[in-house]
């Protein structure tokens, strides 16, 4: 094969996989962030509540800490904290907490719930 002939198939099997079907990720065109660092979560038990309180707003995990089951019953992420894993956070501290405390969990979070099928 001449080397003309060779760098022009070369070529056309570029342009055939170029672009990728699937679009970058983590790019400003697909609007993911680079990097998200979520604020430390507080355990609020007064309000027997997780806390994450970032860029002027306040995600919720509320609970309810009985005898011998610790129940997670809501999570509530403002929409300019969501896609970032503040859910995640609180709800990977309610676990702890959980699991810390040798309490059973209950799960009426339906945020939680998935979570947790497909995580564990």
């Amino acid at each position: 094969m001449s080397s003309q002939r060779h760098d022009d198939a070369l070529d056309e099997a570029i342009e055939e996989s170029f672009p990728a079907s699937d679009p970058p990720a983590n790019t400003v065109a697909t609007g993911a962030r680079l990097s998200y660092e979520v604020q430390p979560v507080h355990d609020n038990c007064d309000a027997s509540q997780f806390e994450v309180r970032q860029d002027g707003q306040i995600a919720v995990l509320i609970y309810e800490r009985r005898p011998e089951v610790f129940v997670i019953v809501d999570t509530r992420v403002p929409p300019g904290l969501r896609g970032v894993y503040v859910g995640t956070a609180l709800v990977k501290a309610a676990i702890a907490s959980a699991n810390s405390e040798g309490r059973r969990l209950e799960v009426v979070c339906p945020f939680a719930r998935s979570y947790l099928q497909k995580h564990l």
